[in-house]
């Protein structure tokens, strides 16, 4: 899946009367059923790559609808918000609006999502714990979620060979073991693990595999918890990679990664499952057959489990303002649906459940993706999430720690009372 997702760090054009209009009824009951239209917003990833699901979806309603209008619009990520929050503040939202699954946190904190009742929504029982989080807030379900994509190790199983290591890793002294000998035999220019420092995906995977976290609720605020000793032996493990194995630009963010990892000058990466290929395409390829010389496999984390991933992903909700919640989502519910998860796994998508991933660890093709997936972690679900992201806390707390400017229980604390600034403030 390849796509960023940008976290929702504005929803002020939003009306404050917004939580209190709409029906109070949890969509997926009766309120909206009798509809004569309804509107779907996407992203510009279904139009363009299965707009056979949508149709789908389109005619289970439709079936049980006879003369219902289905108008959809498409939006690409960069601009879907600031439409969202433009239309939010009038009559006209839509009904169903697709979000990326941190983008949900700052309007279930605003009331801008009815919501609505998991029961109604196939396998709700069995969605993938770092996407039922993104839908939930204070104990409450305002989504569903769509398709996810998670976090890889993918390395140059061609420069392992170099060093003697046979076989990919399935143990953290395995990997490390690995990683020191590709360090020795490639000399002090070369990144054994090309590990931006800013990237604060990665690092939070160590910091949740140590038992840590980044902030936890206490009643119903939000207290940062970099600072606890567990989150630090987590920080402490990602610098000591950042350390040992990064020799590029540590001030450099992520961004670029498969471009770099193209050039040829690092042998191993922590990224979207999407970097390796993209890293291997031609235009990126400057190694020279790089697709044949790479692989996947399960990053193991320093706790002898799988590292923990912060799995990417869609979510569907439905704006309070929608005078269609019924059938919007009976539109979510066929869309995302069985079928149409199958449909999305069959487009190289993970599913949103576990029960749709199990089979996909018997397949050789999708196996280290679906293993991946399975321990996962999501960022707080806090009425100022948003705003966290926004003044990239994370990114600095990092890059001091990365470059020495602040010891790890320095630059914790200090993102901690900068968290405590504005996470609760919606």
């Amino acid at each position: 899946m390849k796509r960023k997702l940008i976290a929702a760090i504005g929803v002020a054009g939003i009306m404050v009367s917004i939580a209190a209009c709409g029906g109070t009824d949890k969509s997926g009951d009766n309120a909206g059923g009798d509809a004569k239209e309804l509107t779907v917003w996407l992203t510009v990833d279904a139009q363009n790559n299965w707009p056979e699901l949508v149709k789908a979806a389109d005619d289970a309603v439709t079936k049980k609808h006879p003369g219902i209008k289905i108008k959809h619009e498409y939006y690409g990520w960069p601009d879907k918000n600031t439409k969202l929050d433009a239309v939010l503040a009038t009559d006209k939202a839509p009904d169903v609006v697709e979000m990326g699954n941190s983008e949900m946190i700052s309007y279930m904190a605003k009331g801008a999502f009815a919501e609505v009742d998991p029961s109604k929504f196939e396998n709700s029982d069995k969605w993938l714990d770092a996407l039922k989080d993104s839908v939930t807030y204070n104990g409450k379900t305002y989504g569903v979620p769509y398709y996810a994509g998670g976090r890889v190790g993918t390395w140059r199983k061609d420069i392992a060979a170099e060093a003697g290591v046979k076989a990919a890793p399935k143990t953290w002294a395995e990997l490390t073991t690995a990683l020191d000998a590709i360090q020795k035999k490639k000399g002090a220019k070369f990144s054994a693990w090309y590990q931006p420092s800013p990237d604060w995906y990665a690092a939070m995977s160590f910091v949740f595999d140590a038992g840590g976290s980044i902030a936890k609720q206490e009643g119903e605020t939000w207290k940062a918890s970099l600072s606890s000793p567990e989150s630090l032996k987590g920080l402490g493990e990602y610098k000591n990679i950042v350390d040992k194995y990064m020799h590029g630009d540590k001030t450099k963010d992520e961004a670029d990664r498969p471009v770099v990892f193209g050039q040829g000058n690092a042998a191993t990466m922590f990224a979207a499952g999407w970097e390796g290929a993209t890293a291997a395409a031609p235009e990126s390829d400057k190694v020279g057959g790089l697709k044949d010389k790479l692989e996947n496999f399960v990053m193991p984390g320093p706790s002898g489990k799988n590292l923990p991933v912060f799995l990417g992903g869609s979510d569907l909700a439905i704006p309070v303002k929608s005078k269609a919640q019924g059938v919007a989502a009976e539109w979510i519910a066929a869309f995302t649906g069985a079928e149409g998860q199958k449909g999305l796994v069959a487009k190289g998508n993970l599913p949103n459940n576990k029960a749709d991933l199990a089979p996909l660890k018997a397949d050789p093709a999708t196996t280290v993706a679906a293993t991946a997936a399975e321990s996962s972690w999501f960022v707080p679900t806090a009425p100022g999430w948003g705003q966290v992201e926004k003044a990239q806390i994370l990114k600095t707390m990092l890059i001091e720690i990365a470059n020495g400017k602040k010891s790890v229980d320095a630059a914790a604390k200090d993102a901690d009372a900068a968290i405590d600034k504005v996470i609760n403030t919606k």
